[in-house]
């Protein structure tokens, strides 16, 4: 294989500095028609890179420590399935760093390189257990950072399976650089992806300490981002490293097989098992596609991709036997089937032959039916015939060492679902609407948490009835400034319970924001071509106004101190470096202090499409919403159409000549003459 080695791209040596945060800085690599790199820009130190690239070739980097000493080549692999015609690379943990050169392999024509700057934290990281996991480092300890998030979790509604990965970092870190490698994957996904939250549901180092990943809570069907086309229904966890070669250490095999134990266990999975998968769709499976899975996979089983190296992929199997092992005696595959007023059959299978139990209870908790027998498969059927018509709570026990499984049934009620969680608005100085949904009625318990999981204070917990519910939601002066979480827990007598959350964020420092007009068409013609930002601080203070795109930084519009009360503007005249920006929806982001508020800008330069469909009936088609005007002699008929789709006027007489223009929100103008 030819490679074509770059231009150096050299940076000069600083001092290494504490920092609180990572940085993300994104740099597009110029290149030769031919494929060579020229030199590119980039920050004065980092320790993590990750690559983005269009094309079917492979880019490949190595980079230079601060002492001089270069890095061997790495390739940069493609482990996500695209997003769009971009390739994603895994983020590199590189050492502080302040130099790069890029090599190319077959055809690239564009790269994207995203420096990061993670800095080690010796805080220790304090750990949790629940139900029998093993020690679990949670989003507080290893400091993530819950104001990029950027939506709430979503959750499956059963756990199916579990794939394992490695990041694809170096094996040779230290224990306090796990977490500081962590925080760079969470942002890189974020900020770099354009993910909403870290990919991983968990991440296991060399040293056997595990860390918990996406926002949800550690026992519960998070989906994540880890292997597209297989998130919903799967955990996916990743070990630490790069295990081509090598497999994973003891340690971190000893705490992953703890961790797949319990987590399997929670969902009552033979690590054993195989099953057959739809895919949700990806370049090597397309939607609907049956994929045969064991239980434990790799991530390659999914995607093509050679995650999680062939070393740790050997290894699957006899992880899988491990797993099984551990915490025996154990419950598996629990099936309710049949409906209320009818034979109603308990399935599952134990590990070893057990004493166990069925029980059914109705909605006031009163036992109505039991079923007992010893073996190693549960097998017994209620005669619900004459059951009364409700919800009824099952329980398959076999004592007190095995984790017991249980369900609902019950043909006419439905089951318990809260939904459509919302803050309006989401930044509040002092009230906000908080709006949800419930599926039947339930005792809501709403509380506000912060970004350490800790709660802060209980707003209630009252029985409502089903349906769109509302409270309002005041900020207590003794609540600082800050990103939060409301959850809402919901439970019905029967045992069935729903959890969501929404994001809101409690801004005293920021009196007004806006930005008009809210979608700009930069093309010189005088009519919408720029934005004005407003903003007026509650106190003085440092605060920027910036563009950006999928989170990406794309100009600055203001930075510096701004007195309290004084109404601040700014401009966008729709230029990126001399050159017009890409249609586009983007964010202006107000950033005062730690907190930061974002507001819509649509950048929108093609007239709307307005075609004739037929002149004598007055009918034409549009490609989407804008204002319609007929203009014929002095009379003026204006319609607003608010999607794609045919337009039509009515006239007692038709006019000898007229005129028919659409106008979208941007201002842009498309007109059509029309003469008898």
């Amino acid at each position: 294989m030819k490679l074509v080695v770059s231009a150096l791209v050299a940076l000069a040596l600083v001092p290494v500095a504490a920092a609180a945060d990572v940085t993300i800085v994104s740099r597009d690599v110029p290149l030769h028609p031919g494929g060579r790199s020229l030199a590119a820009a980039a920050p004065r130190r980092f320790n993590m890179v990750g690559l983005h690239w269009q094309g079917s070739g492979a880019p490949f980097f190595r980079t230079r420590a601060a002492g001089g000493r270069w890095s061997k080549w790495l390739e940069a692999d493609d482990d996500w399935g695209r997003s769009g015609s971009w390739r994603k690379s895994n983020p590199e943990w590189t050492g502080t760093a302040n130099a790069i050169q890029y090599r190319l392999r077959g055809k690239v024509s564009r790269l994207r390189a995203y420096f990061l700057w993670s800095p080690v934290s010796l805080v220790p990281m304090r750990k949790l257990s629940i139900a029998g996991s093993p020690s679990i480092i949670p989003r507080s300890g290893w400091q993530a950072d819950e104001t990029i998030r950027r939506a709430a979790p979503q959750y499956a509604p059963t756990l199916s399976f579990a794939l394992v990965h490695h990041t694809v970092n170096t094996n040779n870190y230290s224990p306090e650089q796990s977490a500081a490698m962590v925080r760079g994957i969470e942002v890189y996904h974020v900020k770099g992806n354009g993910w909403n939250d870290i990919g991983y549901n968990f991440l296991v180092d060399k040293y056997g300490q595990i860390f918990e990943g996406r926002y949800g809570g550690v026992d519960k069907n998070v989906i994540g981002a880890h292997s597209q086309g297989f998130n919903t229904g799967s955990v996916g966890i990743s070990v630490i490293g790069t295990f081509d070669k090598t497999g994973i250490p003891p340690a971190a095999k000893t705490a992953l097989e703890q961790l797949l134990a319990w987590r399997l266990d929670v969902a009552h999975l033979d690590p054993l098992a195989t099953l057959t998968i739809p895919s949700g769709g990806n370049s090597r499976f397309p939607a609907g596609v049956p994929v045969f899975l064991r239980m434990i996979s790799g991530h390659r089983d999914t995607y093509f991709t050679d995650c999680p190296g062939d070393a740790f992929y050997a290894q699957i199997p006899g992880i899988a036997r491990d797993v099984a092992a551990l915490g025996l005696p154990k419950l598996y595959a629990p099936v309710a089937s049949g409906k209320v007023g009818g034979p109603v059959r308990f399935t599952a299978r134990l590990s070893v032959a057990l004493p166990w139990t069925v029980t059914v209870a109705d909605s006031t908790g009163k036992t109505v039916a039991t079923g007992t027998g010893t073996s190693s498969n549960v097998d017994w059927t209620w005669d619900a015939t004459a059951a009364p018509p409700g919800s009824y709570a099952w329980t398959i026990a076999a004592g007190s060492s095995v984790r017991p499984a249980r369900g609902t049934i019950g043909a006419n009620l439905p089951p318990l679902a809260l939904t459509a969680v919302t803050a309006t608005p989401p930044v509040t100085a002092g009230t906000s609407t908080i709006g949800y949904t419930l599926s039947i009625a339930a005792t809501v318990t709403a509380t506000l948490v912060d970004q350490a999981g800790t709660t802060v204070t209980s707003l209630f917990s009252e029985p409502k009835p089903a349906g769109k519910q509302t409270f309002t939601f005041t900020a207590l002066p003794t609540v600082p400034d800050g990103q939060y979480t409301i959850v809402l827990q919901a439970q019905t007598a029967d045992g069935q319970q729903a959890t969501d959350v929404v994001g809101i964020q409690i801004d005293r420092s920021t009196v007004a924001f806006t930005v008009t007009p809210a979608a700009i068409s930069p093309n010189g013609d005088g009519v919408q071509d720029a934005a004005t930002v407003s903003f007026t601080l509650a106190q003085t203070a440092d605060a920027s106004v910036d563009v950006q795109r999928d989170g990406q930084p794309v100009v600055n519009l203001a930075s510096g101190t701004f007195d309290a009360g004084v109404s601040a503007t700014a401009t966008w005249d729709g230029m990126v470096a001399g050159a017009p920006a890409a249609d586009g929806t983007y964010s202006i982001v107000l950033t005062v202090g730690a907190l930061v508020r974002s507001l819509p800008l649509v950048v929108d330069t093609r007239a709307p499409s307005l075609v004739p469909v037929s002149w004598r009936a007055l009918r034409f088609r549009l490609d989407g919403p804008a204002t319609v005007t007929l203009r014929a002699a002095a009379r003026r008929f204006v319609k607003k159409v608010k999607a794609a789709g045919p337009v039509y006027f009515w006239m007692r007489v038709r006019p000898k000549a007229y005129s028919v223009s659409a106008e979208d929100a941007a201002g842009n103008t498309s007109t059509l003459r029309r003469r008898r």
